[in-house]
């Protein structure tokens, strides 16, 4: 892999930058591989990358049916945090957030990681003892959660001017996760896309499965794409919102249902917040990007729907809950805005397992998935790789809903 380095930029631009080499390969499509990974998301190339890292697995290639980090990794609010309430959760994404914190590093790939913080701005009672319930059970696992007054929350985030005592729903404190960051959404993507192929995975684009194949045992043997069959040892399911659609070729029923997430973004402005702010009494979460831009998203859509663009009423209430603490924001205008179909399972964790039918493996139920890319890349690896679960994922298995041994996490997905 060619070195990423002030070094390398210098000798670069001797030739004018015609020399560098390719980020990844664009090899022929073999008939056969060890593994095939269906999604080119950050999830799925995250698990081609530590299948090839941490377990020597190189016959591998990541199916995508259109363009690489294409999906819902270019569609999301980049925010990575791991304020949990449930002791099975809050170790999996203290993990992730360790593993963020070192991957510019790790990849050779700057990917614009800041550690800035996230604000919870509370405005209810009920709500505040949740939070200070999930601080309790967050420092139990080393994840930083502390509650702070009106006066410094409005020191630290000095564009909120609602929420006075006047006010529909007024402010009463915060709480204050340290540890949360962003990051570049499709530098992850083409940072483990690199990697991976820099250790012999092979990356397909515009290779849309159209069903799964089982052999005469009912094990798995590979799938039907557009460009032809493909035989594999091992399948992995990784393809957010479409798990379903994918999993009911071969008469899989899982316990998902799908919904669409929608967020936006402003024109760039000048420097005004520098942490992540959510409002869970309203709804609503915003953070302001590199370029100015603020990065806004609020409630999914009530109903089921495969829809990838905007309900106009989800995005107009996303923007009077955030006008009733950003007054000022009312003169700001829209860039453009987005949605992703997200599929959720019944208890709002997600899935990381084996199914009933060896050899395939599903990572799904991601509400917010961005922020468990590398936990979730390495734990499904692990499965994979040694039939067996991570200890790290163990909760997260099929086996929870076989006698409801639910991992109750709504409260804290949906910010």
């Amino acid at each position: 892999m060619q070195n990423y380095s002030v070094f390398s930029l210098a000798r670069n631009a001797l030739s004018n930058h015609q020399n560098w080499r390719q980020a990844w390969r664009s090899p022929p499509l073999k008939k056969h591989y060890d593994v095939l990974i269906i999604g080119a998301g950050g999830h799925g190339l995250a698990t081609a990358y530590y299948l090839a890292k941490n377990h020597g697995i190189q016959n591998v290639a990541v199916l995508e049916k259109g363009w690489l980090g294409g999906g819902n990794i270019a569609r999301n609010t980049v925010t990575i945090r791991s304020n949990y309430m449930r002791d099975e959760s809050i170790p999996f994404y203290v993990k992730s957030l360790e593993l963020y914190e070192k991957l510019s590093q790790e990849l050779n790939y700057n990917l614009m990681y800041s550690k800035r913080g996230m604000i919870d701005v509370v405005q209810t009672y009920p709500k505040l003892r949740e939070l200070k319930r999930r601080m309790l059970a967050m420092h139990l696992h080393g994840s930083t959660y502390e509650p702070i007054g009106v006066s410094e929350l409005r020191r630290r985030i000095s564009p909120l001017t609602g929420g006075d005592l006047e006010s529909r729903l007024p402010i009463i404190g915060g709480m204050v996760h340290t540890d949360a960051a962003v990051c570049r959404h499709d530098a992850v993507a083409w940072g483990y896309a690199r990697g991976a192929d820099d250790r012999g995975v092979e990356i397909h684009q515009n290779t849309g499965v159209q069903k799964l194949l089982r052999g005469s045992d009912g094990s798995i043997t590979g799938v039907v794409t557009d460009r032809g069959k493909i035989t594999a040892n091992k399948v992995a399911l990784s393809v957010s919102g479409h798990t379903t659609t994918v999993a009911e070729t071969i008469g899989l029923r899982l316990p998902l249902r799908t919904f669409n997430l929608t967020a936006f973004v402003s024109e760039p402005l000048k420097p005004l917040i520098d942490v992540i702010v959510n409002c869970p009494d309203l709804g609503v979460y915003l953070s302001q990007s590199d370029k100015g831009e603020l990065v806004i998203g609020g409630a999914p859509d009530s109903g089921q729907s495969f829809r990838r663009d905007i309900k106009q009423n989800v995005f107009e209430e996303s923007v009077r809950s955030m006008l009733e603490l950003f007054p000022s924001f009312k003169r700001v205008k829209l860039l453009r805005q987005w949605g992703g179909a997200l599929d959720i399972a019944h208890d709002a964790t997600p899935i990381i397992s084996k199914t009933d039918i060896p050899g395939l493996f599903v990572s799904a139920g991601w509400w917010g998935g961005f922020k468990a890319i590398p936990a979730g890349g390495l734990t499904l690896a692990h499965l994979i790789a040694n039939n067996e679960q991570h200890p790290l994922s163990e909760p997260f298995s099929l086996k929870r809903f076989d006698h409801l041994d639910f991992v109750l996490e709504p409260a804290t997905t949906a910010h």
